[in-house]
């Protein structure tokens, strides 16, 4: 009796795994979904979230005083942090802190239905915003953190630069982000004084490590990570 029936379940048929079976990805594959590795404390994340290739630029004034102030609530919880952003085009660089994978994951959620709001009330739209899962990295040494911090607060120089255009020689602090709260650039950069909407670190590596590899310049056009 059990050799009958094994015999069946190895039949041809509809169900079961089949070579070349299933969704052929795309010309732009989405981020699988895959297990999330596992969130230290002791641990900042660099964090990408892009948005889908109909919704109009998100450097618009209006929308990133509205994404900033969707910021400031999500980056006020115990256990999640947002401690560095900048806001590009089409998608969003976030530098968070997290308690556990759990709290990663749950604060990511937070900020992603903030952005959606955000995009769909200022632009006047309905549907889905973001493109894919967002894309996260965990910064574990004092050079990774300096160069995602970089990376995150300067990436509007980046992208002029590859486009072939040549950013301000002086350094300017970009408005769609959270450079204007930073006190890691070099001396004389002004700091603004409207309340931040990031939270402070509590990390050994965002609040101090990152320092030995030197502080920012504005100047600077940081590469990739």
């Amino acid at each position: 009796m059990s050799r009958q029936i094994e015999l069946r379940l190895r039949g041809r048929g509809h169900g079961g795994g089949r070579p070349g079976a299933g969704r052929k990805p795309g010309p732009n594959p989405r981020v699988h979904h895959r297990s999330r590795a596992f969130a230290s404390p002791r641990f900042p994340h660099h964090v990408t979230l892009k948005v889908r290739e109909d919704i109009p630029s998100l450097r618009t004034v209006r929308l990133v005083r509205e994404l900033e102030r969707g910021l400031r609530a999500a980056s006020s919880r115990s256990r999640f942090r947002v401690v560095h952003y900048s806001i590009q085009a089409d998608h969003v660089h976030l530098i968070v802190e997290a308690s556990s994978s759990l709290d990663l994951g749950c604060g990511m959620k937070a900020v992603g239905a903030r952005l959606a709001r955000a995009v769909n009330r200022v632009f006047a739209r309905r549907g889905p915003v973001l493109r894919d899962r967002y894309h996260v990295r965990t910064l574990t040494t004092p050079r990774e953190v300096r160069n995602a911090i970089a990376y995150v607060l300067l990436n509007a120089r980046r992208h002029l630069v590859k486009r072939g255009l040549a950013p301000p020689r002086i350094g300017r602090i970009d408005p769609a982000s959270s450079g204007r709260w930073f006190d890691g650039w070099r001396a004389g950069t002004p700091r603004a004084v409207d309340p931040p909407a990031i939270a402070p670190p509590r990390t050994w590596l965002l609040s101090t490590g990152w320092r030995r590899a030197g502080l920012l310049d504005p100047s600077e056009v940081p590469g990739g990570i």
